[in-house]
């Protein structure tokens, strides 16, 4: 367990300010496929064909409301707590109520063409008009020039994302519901279900990994997406589908689809795993479509091993009621990664009130801290703390970054507490595989 001997904020600096800057992950195009092996290239050829063709017809379905309507511009949707607004976890008897009643009936309006939902819409007050946008304005306060977060299109923009817990809440949600629903809801619930669960399968690339916005977008939400449990979460809700009575209308055919699409998606994250010198450690945030290597995504969040999202991920392959050795592999590897760099006596606290910021404070006895990013490469420069601004510039030091970063993001977190408690029981029952000579 690493303990450090002054807080970050008043540590030494012995390097340079700047590290180096962020490169943003790379779009699915069609030229990035031709790169491929001919005998690959189809299926992704494919597959980014069904995309486009999605995309457009997302768009028309829009455009003929606006015809149908009389109206030449579309009525632009509030922003509102998303995935918050429907919880998922309150008593039976709330999802027989007029509130999880009138909340379903929004969920089903705001679906796409697609069979997705956006993001940090008003959901639980507000019912989509006829002409009204898929998607609230998602589009970043803080846009810096060259920012990777600037949408390509802005006015259509997460038009149908597993970001911010988006489309699998939609799902779960109108599950909970559908006991209690009219026979009339009920039918409506679980076709809006069923387009769901076909949505996620849609989205999946032919590697079993999962982009954050589907039609495909560019920029970095073409990347395979851990970041918030984007991919976790399409996984788990499959395996709702596949496993859960309030899923079981499903055509078997769906379900079974349903069923290999969770099992190439584990392949993905086996394979996405980091490997540092011969060793696995842990993964990245996101990792690029086509390579699986570590890519980059906004401006702060630079290519490296991500702690919060790998405990998440680790935490799910715990779950797999019969592991095999390579996921027994990828737990052990992981956990000892995670024990290698818990940081011991910090608390991370304060904020733009308190001087310095927000940061990691002494307190002796405090559980451990994890950094959110970890360098890549060989230790002693690898595998290290680093901090991203919105300038791209990446430091070693948070006291370095800017107040508006340093204030408003997570850089440490206790995620991996949980993960290793887990661990410790878990490891009981599946011991490490032996090496193979």
């Amino acid at each position: 367990m690493r303990r450090l001997l002054l807080a970050p904020a008043f540590a030494v600096t012995l390097h340079a300010a700047v590290l180096g800057h962020m490169q943003p992950a790379e779009p699915l195009t069609e030229a990035r496929i031709h790169t491929l092996p001919v005998a690959e290239q189809p299926v992704w050829l494919d597959y980014l064909a069904r995309s486009q063709k999605q995309r457009l017809a997302d768009k028309a379905a829009l455009a003929a409301e606006l015809k149908a309507a009389g109206r030449t511009e579309s009525i632009h949707s509030k922003t509102g707590h998303g995935a918050n607004s429907m919880p998922l976890n309150r008593e039976a008897g709330f999802y027989a109520s007029a509130e999880a009643h009138t909340t379903a009936e929004n969920i089903v309006s705001f679906q796409t063409p697609a069979g997705g939902w956006s993001k940090n819409i008003e959901i639980d007050k507000h019912h989509r008009q006829p002409g009204e946008d898929y998607a609230p304005d998602n589009t970043s306060q803080h846009l810096a020039p060259d920012d990777a977060d600037r949408p390509m299109e802005p006015t259509w923009n997460y038009v149908g994302t597993l970001d911010n817990d988006a489309t699998t809440t939609e799902i779960r949600f109108l599950a909970l519901v559908l006991p209690h629903a009219s026979a009339a809801d009920r039918t409506r619930y679980q076709q809006s279900m069923e387009r769901g669960i076909r949505y996620i399968l849609s989205a999946q690339y032919p590697n079993g990994g999962w982009p954050q916005v589907w039609p495909l977008e560019g920029g970095y939400h073409d990347a395979i997406t851990f970041n918030d449990n984007a991919m976790i979460n399409a996984i788990e809700t499959l395996n709702l589908a596949v496993t859960n009575q309030n899923y079981s209308f499903l055509p078997s055919a769906l379900r079974q689809h349903a069923a290999q699409a969770i099992a190439h998606g584990l392949e993905c994250i086996l394979k996405s795993q980091v490997t540092i010198g011969g060793r696995l450690t842990i993964w990245p945030q996101q990792v690029d479509a086509l390579t699986l290597a570590p890519a980059g995504a906004r401006n702060y969040e630079m290519i490296s091993l991500s702690s919060s999202e790998s405990a998440a991920l680790v935490n799910y392959l715990m779950t797999l009621p019969s592991p095999s050795p390579a996921v027994v592999r990828s737990v052990y590897a992981a956990a000892a990664w995670f024990q290698q760099h818990a940081i011991s006596g910090f608390i991370y606290t304060g904020g733009k009130e308190t001087p310095g910021g927000r940061r990691l404070f002494e307190k002796p006895g405090a559980p451990p801290v994890w950094s959110r990013y970890y360098s890549l490469g060989l230790p002693p420069n690898g595998e290290k703390p680093i901090f991203g601004d919105r300038d791209r510039t990446i430091h070693d030091e948070l006291s370095e970054i800017s107040d508006e970063r340093r204030n408003g993001y997570g850089w440490y977190n206790t995620a991996a507490n949980q993960t290793l408690v887990a661990f410790a029981s878990w490891k009981q029952k599946h011991l490490m595989p032996r090496a193979n000579h």
